[in-house]
C-alpha cells in the first residue's frame, strides 16, 4: 500500500512493502543518496542549519570532493532481518530512518522502488504522476541552485554557516 503526502518539496511517499523489502534487509538505505543543494536549502529553511553543521562535524554528512552536495556515508550494522552484518546509511536504525523527514534528502522522502509502486494498489497511478513531477521539479531547482552557487562562489564554497545561510535564503 502506498501513502502519499503531497507538500511540495516536503512531499513524503511511503510504502508498506518497504518494511519487508524483497531486495535487502537495509532496503534503499543500503545505497543512500546524495544530499543535494536543494535538499540542503530546504533543511536550512526548516531551521536545520545547526543540525547540518553538527552532522558535518560528526562526519555523518560528508562534503563530496569536487561536487556541490553532501554524501550520506554507510556503516556496517546488524539488522534483525539480515543473515550477516551489512553496509547501510549511517541514519538507518532498527525502526527505519532515525532523522525526521524534514531533514532527509528529497530522494529519501519520495523514492520507492518499482516493486513498491507496482504493489501500490489504488494509489499507484497518482504516486507515479506525483513522483515524476517531484523528480522533474527537484532536478530543475537543483540546477538553478548550482548555477547560483557557481556565480556567487566562483572559487568554491565550504559547508559552513555563511554558505548554509546563503543557500537557505534561496529555498
Amino acid at each position: 500500500m502506498l501513502r502519499l503526502q503531497l507538500a511540495g518539496a516536503d512531499t513524503l511517499l511511503t510504502s508498506s512493502l518497504c518494511s519487508a523489502c524483497p531486495h535487502s534487509a537495509a532496503g534503499c538505505c543500503a545505497a543512500p543518496p546524495r544530499v543535494a543543494l536543494s535538499d540542503i536549502a530546504r533543511i536550512v529553511a526548516h531551521g536545520g542549519r545547526d543540525w547540518l553543521l553538527a552532522e558535518i562535524a560528526a562526519s555523518r554528512l560528508v562534503a563530496a570532493p569536487g561536487h556541490l552536495w553532501l554524501v550520506l556515508p554507510r556503516t556496517v550494522r546488524t539488522m534483525p532481518a539480515a543473515a550477516a552484518p551489512l553496509s547501510a546509511c549511517v541514519y538507518l536504525g532498527l525502526m527505519g530512518c532515525t532523522i525526521p523527514h524534514d531533514r532527509r534528502s528529497a530522494t529519501c522522502n519520495y523514492y520507492v522502488c518499482e516493486d513498491a509502486l507496482a504493489h501500490g494498489g489504488d494509489g499507484e497511478a497518482e504516486a507515479r504522476r506525483a513522483l515524476d513531477e517531484l523528480v522533474a521539479s527537484f532536478t530543475r531547482r537543483d540546477a538553478e541552485l548550482a548555477r547560483d552557487v557557481a556565480t556567487a562562489w566562483p572559487e568554491g564554497h565550504a559547508f559552513d554557516a555563511p554558505f548554509l545561510d546563503w543557500l537557505g535564503a534561496r529555498a
